[in-house]
């Protein structure tokens, strides 16, 4: 194993020829955020390059990006560093994603069909699958997908958009919890798709914001302990 804490193999090897810029930047985002990078990790420009297959330069480069999104730290005379996010960005990002969705749940309900809450269900039954087989990923890969199906079924692009800038921060966030939120939060999901259902406005808004407020709570109890 490398000082970079990926296992050999685990990574593959991204395609060539061709700029590779934008496809490091994504393969790095996509480990941070699952955090197979975890906040505060030495990035080694070397080791991750020779994890993907590529030259140093479009690391580089990606990490220079990651940089200014605030996903990298870059620190004179030390190097690049996975981002570790302070109490009070968490806690904007959470607020935030507390009003967009609480919207989208009121939105849903007001314009989902038959195959929309069906949609849901489905979703809603893989989570509770992935709960109970101790799936931590697919856990948290499942809730994105239910959250975004409940985004699409809103059927507002603005919001849809808004929502998908702060997406990859929640999941990185909610990963670290998914375990403790565990079985609790699909129980809050099957509320949630039965208000959407009946097509209760009121009712969806106040269980997506009593939702998305237990995730935050349990994101600084986390930080606490």
């Amino acid at each position: 194993m490398l000082s970079t804490g990926l296992p050999q193999g685990s990574v593959p090897k991204l395609e060539r020829p061709g700029p590779l810029r934008d496809r490091v930047y994504g393969a790095l985002l996509e480990l941070i955020t699952t955090r197979a990078l975890q906040p505060g990790q030495h990035l080694v420009e070397s080791e991750l390059a020779g994890h993907l297959g590529v030259s140093r330069q479009p690391v580089r480069e990606a990490l220079q990006r990651l940089n200014t999104e605030g996903w990298v730290d870059l620190r004179p005379a030390q190097g690049a560093f996975v981002h570790e996010p302070t109490d009070e960005e968490a806690d904007q990002l959470l607020t935030v994603r507390t009003l967009l969705e609480a919207e989208a749940a009121r939105l849903a309900a007001a314009n989902a069909g038959s195959a929309g809450v069906a949609a849901l269900e489905e979703l809603c039954a893989q989570g509770e699958s992935a709960v109970a087989a101790d799936d931590v990923d697919g856990a948290v890969a499942l809730n994105a997908r239910l959250h975004a199906k409940v985004m699409e079924l809103a059927g507002n692009a603005v919001l849809a958009e808004l929502a998908a800038q702060v997406d990859r921060r929640v999941r990185w966030y909610y990963t670290p919890i998914a375990r403790q939120r565990g079985r609790q939060s699909w129980i809050e999901h099957r509320e949630l798709i039965a208000a959407i259902a009946d097509r209760d406005q009121r009712r969806a808004t106040e269980l997506m914001r009593e939702h998305t407020e237990h995730t935050r709570t349990s994101y600084h109890a986390r930080q606490r302990g």
